[in-house]
């Protein structure tokens, strides 16, 4: 007989409540987020679509507490983001969520290992060479370790930002448009890659696309429009 699922497992690994953010000052500023409420699956991958300036990136930067709240609550794996302070919001995000961005965000002056092994050596991990190059050759990128940023193709760059991403084994992953400086060869492989690290660990993965072809492969599928969920769209 299966046991019944614990509270934690049924529970979203992200829940946004009538979530509102606001960027610019002044007669520049704007409502990007309009009373978002959102559960998102754990241990699912999920799309975050819409057209362009709809606030796909701001609500994954919401979820990273990258991007603070105007009004509302975001919970990420239970803890309260809107509630802490900085360095606690640090401290969580370090231990518990992974980025990939679309521009790589690579230090120039580090190797491939020195840039993977930055998350592990914050937190004061004592293998964190190790483990980086562990996840470098789990990237295919075992030969390319000492290499910096400017020796790699853009694939291998953004392989270099996944094993960054992953090295912490967080319970969260989010790409913002990971494939967007990629030709659609390169950015399938990286896809490959991705879907196959979060099926591995069992992560909770929530990507920001434009692609169909792309969203189409995530369980679920979210579509803004105008800083809104779209409750009207078949996704």
């Amino acid at each position: 007989m299966n046991a019944e699922p614990s509270l934690r497992e049924t529970k979203p690994a992200i829940l946004l409540t009538d979530v509102r953010v606001n960027l610019g000052t002044g007669a520049t500023r704007v409502e990007v987020l309009k009373g978002v409420t959102l559960g998102l699956p754990r241990g699912r991958a999920t799309a975050i679509v819409g057209p362009s300036g709809c606030g796909k990136s701001t609500l994954l930067m919401t979820i990273a507490g990258l991007e603070r709240v105007d009004s509302g609550s975001v919970a990420v794996d239970g803890a309260r983001l809107d509630t802490m302070g900085e360095d606690e919001l640090a401290t969580f995000r370090g231990r518990n969520i992974g980025i990939v961005f679309q521009s790589f965000h690579l230090m120039p002056a580090m190797t491939a290992l020195e840039n993977v092994a930055i998350p592990l050596e914050l937190a004061g991990a004592p293998d964190a060479f190790d483990r980086a190059a562990a996840e470098l050759a789990a990237m295919g990128l075992a030969e390319r370790r000492n290499h910096y940023p400017s020796q790699l193709s853009g694939g291998e760059q953004q392989r270099v930002a996944l094993a960054r991403a992953l090295v912490g084994d967080p319970a969260i992953l989010l790409a913002d448009e990971p494939t967007g400086n990629l030709d659609e060869r390169t950015g399938a492989a990286i896809i490959d890659l991705m879907l196959a690290q979060h099926r591995r660990r069992g992560s909770t993965l929530v990507l920001v696309t434009h692609d169909r072809a792309l969203a189409a492969r995530c369980d679920h599928q979210v579509r803004l429009k105008s800083g809104a969920v779209d409750t009207t769209a078949d996704a």
